[in-house]
């Protein structure tokens, strides 16, 4: 059984019902560890070591953020530059998270058709979060495509509030159980896009 790590970074969480939902989704499975980084670190003084021996403990990590301007919220940059040290997490003696399952949770307030290249935002998900895969490779991780809920700024319905943290927790069960394409994923423009055809059966 895989280990998951969410480190989880939304600065105004009680009013996103989508994040709330999703992580509460996942709260309660064997094998997963919500880290709340605005909960833990209110003043940004992140305890370097804590973080980077969550990442040692785990096989998997994930951040669950809002796609705030393109990118992520601000703990989420000052986690990457202190944690991620050399020596540590890359350079000819940083092995620490070589071979760990690493991708991005995000919701985004724009529906897929504006992040087209003939959209309103006129970048792919893809491209728009390519500093994320360049860190994995940096660090000689496994990336993967984000799983992505779109169309944040609209209002969700409750149905595809509780659909899209359906697809979360299917997610995280199927990788924590080895259960999961992870081949075929890296290969998907979405974790969730046609999710079905990326988890195998028990």
């Amino acid at each position: 059984m895989k280990k998951i790590l969410i480190n989880f970074a939304h600065p105004a969480k009680r009013r996103s019902k989508i994040n709330a939902a999703l992580r509460d989704a996942i709260a309660d499975l064997d094998g997963v560890t919500v880290n709340d980084l605005y909960s833990q670190y209110p003043d940004f003084h992140i305890d370097v070591q804590r973080e980077q021996c969550l990442c040692e403990n785990h096989d998997v990590i994930v951040f669950q953020h809002p796609f705030y301007w393109y990118s992520t919220p601000a703990i989420l940059k000052e986690w990457q530059d202190l944690v991620l040290e050399h020596g540590w997490a890359y350079g000819s003696a940083g092995k620490a998270l070589e071979g760990k399952l690493v991708f991005q949770a995000l919701t985004a307030g724009g529906d897929a058709s504006t992040y087209q290249p003939q959209g309103f935002n006129e970048f792919t998900i893809a491209e728009l979060t390519s500093p994320y895969r360049a860190t994995a490779k940096l660090c000689n991780m496994h990336w993967l495509p984000p799983f992505a809920v779109m169309g944040v700024h609209r209002e969700l319905a409750d149905e595809k509030v509780q659909a899209n943290a359906e697809d979360y927790r299917r997610l995280m069960m199927a990788i924590r159980d080895d259960r999961f394409d992870v081949s075929q994923a890296a290969q998907s423009p979405l974790l969730n896009h046609q999710l079905d055809n990326l988890i195998r059966r028990p």
